[in-house]
């Protein structure tokens, strides 16, 4: 079974799709996706679907649920099974692996028994974490080539046609969270690279889409001074400034205002390569 999670839900066996139309079942799936190989429990899958507000009914609806994706996974496995029903999957006699084997009753909850690299959020992170490392190791173009191959396994937003429930929305929210470092960081290596120009269109639409993230903005800034395009660079600066203090009452912060001194100075350590915060004026 192949997951994909970073963009709208989708799960194949095959050719075959096994994801339900109904919003409550496709809820269980996703759950059970973000967490291939290890259990979620019926409280919490009864969370995702109720809230704290659940009917009487819940566990048996749960279990009506699961039977539905129990239905589409056999079909999946055997075309000759209508997917339709939401009887109970009766095993298989000619098959090795029976929806059963793939959904399975554990003891207090469920759990899809696939490998966890089945899903491309897991892969994401694989990818993610090894480009970090290779980052701190010193190895910045291997590194900046993971995190590229690990960022184009999005494609949109995190369940983007799920409407999730506290417990989804707080797996959302660490995922987007990663993404989000591992942009962070692969910016940063493309700086160290040379590589501003090449980087300039992806990092103005992030910044865009982000008015009140510094770090972007910040690699921006640097982008731009070292394309030659320093005003640009100073107004990106003045238009960040202005978001902080009239939304929140803020300041940008000492490294920001230190990039910005730099970029007004034309301090040639800006043209050296390296990440985008200056040295420390001690250091120099």
């Amino acid at each position: 079974m192949e997951i994909a999670l970073l963009g709208p839900l989708g799960a194949r066996i095959g050719q075959a799709s096994v994801v339900p139309s109904a919003a409550k079942p496709r809820k269980v799936l996703a759950l059970l996706g973000l967490n291939c190989g290890r259990p979620v429990s019926v409280s919490i899958l009864v969370d995702e679907l109720w809230g704290d507000r659940p009917p009487r009914s819940a566990e048996a609806t749960l279990h009506t649920y699961v039977k539905q994706l129990r239905r589409l996974i056999a079909h999946a496995l055997d075309p000759d099974v209508p997917s339709g029903s939401v009887s109970e999957v009766a095993p298989l006699p000619t098959q090795a692996v029976g929806p059963r084997d793939v959904l399975r009753r554990v003891p207090g909850g469920y759990l899809l028994d696939v490998p966890a690299d089945s899903t491309d959020a897991a892969r994401f992170e694989q990818l993610a974490a090894a480009g970090r490392r290779a980052l701190e190791e010193g190895v910045v173009e291997e590194g900046c080539a993971l995190l590229v191959r690990a960022l184009r396994l999005w494609r949109g937003p995190v369940l983007a046609d799920v409407e999730p429930g506290f417990v989804l929305r707080a797996e959302v929210l660490r995922l987007d969270e990663l993404r989000m470092a591992a942009f962070e960081e692969r910016f940063d290596a493309e700086l160290r690279l040379g590589r501003h120009r090449a980087v300039l269109g992806e990092l103005a639409s992030l910044a865009s889409r982000f008015p009140l993230h510094e770090t972007l903005h910040a690699q921006l800034i640097l982008a731009l001074h070292r394309g030659g395009r320093s005003w640009q660079a100073l107004e990106t600066f003045r238009a960040l400034h202005r978001t902080l203090v009239d939304e929140l009452g803020l300041q940008p912060s000492p490294r920001l205002r230190e990039l910005h001194a730099a970029v007004l100075r034309g301090d040639p350590a800006l043209e050296s390569g390296g990440t985008w915060l200056p040295r420390p004026l001690a250091a120099r």
